[in-house]
């Protein structure tokens, strides 16, 4: 997770050094690998208003601009670039100037004409990959002002490495209250109240038939939609967190998922048939062709978002190019829902297909921040002038989030961490994280907010409570409590005395996996009503190679071998001991019974008292 200070410092005041709050955050659990400063070598580059472009009196693809930057005197500068015209307010690197990249603008004469400087475009600023172009910046952008003060490059990013159940600082957000909380300071929310009113149209309607899976989906339609580039400082904040801008609307989405760590899809609603919008699972045989162009072929278990006829989108994972928005699209109809974490994680690994948003809805998005993010989105479209929101919103929430409640013993934190909290300080640690606390007479009753889907138990809120404190606030101590004398069972003494005799015998032992593909007792050649063919497949298997679970340990040693031997070695002496899997009638659960398995092929080692002896079966 890239991380920009600017943005963070939008939720939240940062009284210490870009330094300290890494090596607080890192000390709470949230490692900061790196700290960046992308623009840090652009130097010299300020505003200027383009007043005039001619043609270049010896060349026929250069042009040659006269630029006010502000200084008293226009400057002339030689371009190949001919989307400007005459006043456009440009970036001018002034003589001497560094760009990204370290390179430095020198006076230079090209031919014949001396240009006094360059104007930037968007890649030699770092603000995108746009190179076709000079970057035109907003009319009414002040002439000479530093341009990197003014697009905010004066920035630092920080490159977060998160733990997986910390999916709630997957966004500014997220980490915003992280910051709050360590620094003791307040959490501000710059965003408006949101609208909870029903959608005041009939041209939405949204049917949840699995609950299971989308627990809650909220649709907002915005109409009169004008596609183009979003405004260049997103672009910027988007392009510093590792996300192409792609046009407003998209962008658009893009920025509230880093903000608030909730996905959102736009789709065009005019190509939704019947302005319909059903959440199901795939139907037998269906296809989809996602955004990236490819075909995918559904599975039944997998979610799918469909219109009145055909599946439209793969819920969480990617989009259909059908309903994509594009530069004719008027109306969109903006999703924005909860799914289930292993249903995504689930399809995004059969698909083959990862995104920003699998990757959040897989470590669980926040169910009660649905409606925000739709809101927030909505402000963004109208205040940027990509669109004109419908007011209210389509909710359908069948099953509301119930806030978990966790009791928390204080004397069971100072057991766990071998110091003493004092029972006020945790308190506190859990107040500014967002819990809600209350007193009982020798226990607290924390509620969970619905961020944190990580908090389930006791231990979590103590680990909660350790971070805050301050992993180098527990005193180093030798471990305590009941010990018991150490020895091993009979069947563990069994199995080690039956490997001491392998081994003696001079096999080696090998250990092989509890899967196996059907072919393989078809080249044992066992008969089709042999036992062994009996069973147990599984639900999700990684491949068909390793669909069933092995009812013999046969299969496992001779691929083993066989694998050596197309290596080069063509002897080898082989046992196992491991468990095989009988399938019970009636029983959900196989019966597992432990064997011992061997196999051999070639010759013994030749040494200098013995021949080399066929490793065959009256060796065996």
């Amino acid at each position: 997770m890239r991380v920009s200070l600017k943005w963070l410092q939008e939720f939240v005041d940062i009284p210490v050094t870009v330094t300290e709050l890494a090596d607080r955050l890192t000390m709470a659990g949230l490692a900061v690998d790196a700290v960046e400063e992308p623009w840090r070598e652009i130097t010299g580059v300020v505003t200027g208003r383009v007043k005039d472009v001619a043609r270049h009196p010896h060349a026929d693809r250069l042009l040659v601009c006269r630029v006010d930057v502000g200084r008293g005197e226009d400057l002339a500068i030689v371009t190949g670039a001919t989307n400007m015209r005459e006043g456009d307010i440009v970036p001018v690197a002034l003589e001497g100037a560094r760009l990204v990249g370290g390179a430095t603008i020198k006076r230079s004469k090209l031919r014949g004409i001396v240009s006094q400087g360059m104007m930037c475009a968007a890649d030699e600023l770092g603000v995108g990959e746009d190179h076709s172009g000079i970057l035109i910046l907003p009319p009414g952008t002040p002439v000479g002002v530093d341009v990197k003060e003014y697009l905010g490059l004066d920035d630092v990013i920080l490159e977060l490495d998160l733990t997986p159940n910390r999916g709630d600082c997957l966004s500014i957000l997220g980490v915003a209250r992280e910051v709050a909380a360590i620094l003791g300071q307040p959490l501000r929310n710059p965003f408006r109240a949101e609208a909870g009113q029903p959608l005041t149209t009939d041209r939405v309607c949204v049917d949840i038939e699995d609950p299971g899976l989308c627990r809650r989906y909220v649709a907002r339609l915005a109409t009169n939609v004008k596609i183009g580039p979003s405004p260049l400082w997103m672009q910027r904040r988007l392009h510093a967190a590792g996300i192409r801008p792609i046009s407003n609307v998209v962008d658009i989405t893009n920025y509230v998922m880093l903000e608030l760590g909730q996905p959102l899809h736009a789709f065009d609603y005019d190509t939704l048939a019947g302005g319909r919008i059903i959440v199901r699972r795939a139907r037998p045989g269906e296809t989809l062709v996602t955004l990236d162009r490819a075909e995918r072929r559904l599975a039944p278990e997998m979610l799918v978002i469909a219109d009145a006829e055909n599946a439209v989108a793969v819920a969480g994972v990617m989009g259909g190019l059908a309903t994509e928005v594009t530069e004719t699209t008027t109306n969109i109809l903006l999703e924005s829902a909860w799914f289930d974490p292993s249903s995504i994680r689930r399809t995004s690994r059969q698909l083959g297909l990862r995104s920003e948003a699998s990757l959040r809805f897989e470590k669980g998005v926040d169910l009660e921040g649905c409606l925000r993010a739709a809101n927030r989105a909505m402000e963004l479209i109208e205040s940027t002038g990509a669109g004109e929101a419908v007011p209210g919103a389509v909710d359908q929430y069948p099953e509301k989030h119930v806030p978990r409640t966790v009791i928390l013993r204080p004397e069971r934190v100072g057991q766990i961490l071998g110091t003493e909290v004092a029972a006020n300080e945790i308190e506190s640690i859990l107040d500014r994280l967002g819990f809600r606390v209350r007193k009982g007479p020798d226990a607290f009753l924390v509620q969970v907010p619905s961020y944190r889907v990580d908090i389930h138990r006791e231990i979590d809120l103590i680990e909660e409570v350790a971070r805050l404190h301050g992993y180098d606030r527990v005193p180093e101590t030798l471990p305590f409590g009941n010990t018991t004398p150490a020895g091993r069972r009979r069947h563990q003494a069994l199995f080690d005395r039956i490997r001491d005799i392998m081994v003696a015998c001079g096999l080696t032992e090998a250990i092989t996996y509890s899967f196996l593909s059907p072919v393989a007792f078809d080249r044992l050649r066992l008969p089709t009503n042999d036992p062994l063919r009996r069973t147990l497949r599984l639900a999700n298997p990684l491949s068909e190679d390793q669909s069933i679970m092995r009812t013999t340990l046969l299969p496992g040693l001779l691929e083993t071998l066989v694998r050596n031997y197309q290596r080069q070695i063509p002897s080898g002496a082989l046992f196992e001991i491991g468990r095989v899997f009988v399938p019970v009638a009636g029983e959900q659960l196989p019966e597992e019974r432990t064997h011992l398995g061997m196999a051999l092929m070639g010759e013994t080692p030749r040494g200098w008292n013995q021949p080399a002896r066929p490793l065959d079966f009256f060796y065996l």
